[in-house]
């Protein structure tokens, strides 16, 4: 590279395409800004080819076949048969359909896509090398990082392909022929491919080191009803157990535990968490920083050590969610565009696991509340009285909100159950906490849905604790 090779200019590279960067994208163009998009591998990243879209294509259809069980009392007869092949099949068609169309619309928007690796060259210049062609550069106004996070695989094990594999070689090549399979790990994915995997055929032995969604600031009830679920489905997490060592031989899996057992599987999934993914970024180029756990260090709008240089998603947020990708995209574009000054705060960010039962929060939990000076106040309702739930035959469940008892603000929530994912958006579209039991109170619902249970959490909240007046008005 020389000084006389040409620069591609522009107000906005984006670095990875995962939600957070197509999301960054996307709004970025919308609002005005010329905008470069880089992408060394899969166009989507981790989410649209190996995480949350195919996974959540899975997740529908283990919960198909969790529902024949009540197809009988509907007038369905015949057991329905799944296979883990063609579902494996089926997501990948879903996959690239997105895919396609995820590029129309960036060509749509005179989005300029990069394919290659980008590294800093200095704090406004970028380099994206391409095996095929020569580099280019960019000189960008801002940019952000969005470069997504990595399978964290810790020892004994390593991957495998065929035999030991992380969630993301799953999607990479059609699941290995065997139906013993070892699910490794205790946080939400593992939680949900044990799940998928022992309604979509596979005899499922589950193992971890720490208790079930133990960073999750769920609520007992939901802990248990979730657990509960589980069981029935015969899924048992064995937690506190320590892994010696991994025989992989032709035949089998053997993993040696502590206490000198040893188990025998078909092939090992690996759920076992996360790193923050910076390697080739030559950071220090910039003045870049990580932390110790090798996140990028960030300030409350998100900036890194370079003002006009972001970080965003699994590579700076410890929560490591897609949707705390999508929402930071917002908030930098917004701070890039107009200056808006705003924090976001990770915990108002929606967090679901699709598994037995549905589980979405966002918000404090009581403990929380109470630590940070509230009194909460606790509003429920539950879907078995649901005539929308009862039509379905899926009553599991409820609704749980968490108020302040003297002001009336919604601290947080927590729904179980069928559909939780799509009803949780509706605790976070008040214009803030103050209002947003108000807002729910003077809402209009359709009748029968599931969504009323939300509504009448609130009223039952605020009949309970006195606070009608701020929830009803005077």
């Amino acid at each position: 590279m020389t000084t006389a090779d040409p620069v591609l200019a522009c107000d906005l590279a984006v670095i990875g395409s995962g939600p957070g960067g197509y999301r960054a994208a996307v709004l970025g163009a919308l609002r005005g800004l010329s905008v470069v998009i880089i992408e060394k591998a899969d166009w989507g990243g981790c989410c649209l080819n190996r995480g949350c879209v195919p996974k959540k294509d899975w997740y529908h259809t283990a919960r198909l076949m969790a529902a024949q069980a009540h197809f009988a009392g509907r007038g369905l007869d015949g057991p329905l048969r799944a296979d883990l092949g063609r579902a494996w099949a089926h997501q990948r068609r879903v996959v690239d359909g997105i895919r396609t169309r995820y590029l129309d619309y960036l060509h749509h928007l005179k989005v300029t896509r990069l394919d290659g690796h980008a590294r800093f060259l200095d704090p406004q210049h970028l380099s994206v090398a391409h095996p095929d062609r020569p580099a280019q550069r960019v000189r960008a106004d801002h940019v952000i990082i969005a470069t997504g996070g990595q399978a964290q695989i810790p020892a004994p094990f390593k991957a495998i392909p065929g035999k030991v594999l992380t969630t993301d070689m799953l999607f990479d090549a059609p699941p290995p022929p065997g139906e013993r399979v070892a699910v490794i790990g205790s946080g939400v994915v593992a939680t949900e491919f044990a799940y998928i995997f022992s309604q979509l055929g596979r005899q499922v032995t589950w193992l971890a080191r720490s208790p079930m969604l133990r960073r999750l600031p769920l609520s007992r009830p939901a802990r248990d009803a979730l657990t509960q679920a589980l069981a029935r489905q015969g899924l048992h997490l064995r937690s506190g157990i320590g892994f010696e060592a991994i025989t992989v031989t032709d035949d089998d899996v053997r993993l040696h535990l502590t206490g000198d057992e040893t188990l025998a599987v078909d092939w090992v999934c690996l759920g076992t968490g996360r790193r923050p993914h910076t390697e080739g970024l030559a950071l220090e180029q910039a003045g870049i920083r990580t932390d110790d756990r090798g996140f990028i260090r960030r300030n409350g709008q998100l900036q890194t050590d370079v003002p006009h240089i972001y970080a965003i998603g699994d590579v700076a947020c410890e929560w490591m969610t897609a949707n705390h990708a999508l929402a930071e995209a917002t908030t930098v574009i917004g701070h890039i565009r107009d200056g808006q000054a705003r924090h976001l705060d990770p915990l108002r960010v929606p967090m679901v696991v699709y598994s037995a039962l549905e589980l979405a929060r966002l918000g404090m939990d009581e403990t929380m509340a109470e630590d940070t000076g509230h009194e909460p106040a606790v509003g429920f309702a539950a879907f078995a009285t649901s005539p929308s739930a009862l039509g379905q035959d899926d009553t599991e469940g409820f609704v749980r909100l968490i108020a302040d008892m003297d002001t009336g603000a919604l601290l947080g929530g927590e729904i179980l159950g069928a559909q939780a994912g799509e009803l949780i958006h509706l605790l976070s579209l008040a214009p803030d906490r103050d209002t947003a039991l108000a807002w729910i109170a003077r809402g209009v619902f359709n009748h029968p849905s599931r969504t009323e249970e939300i509504l009448n959490a609130a009223e039952t909240l605020a009949g309970k604790w006195g606070l009608g007046d701020r929830v009803f008005g005077p």
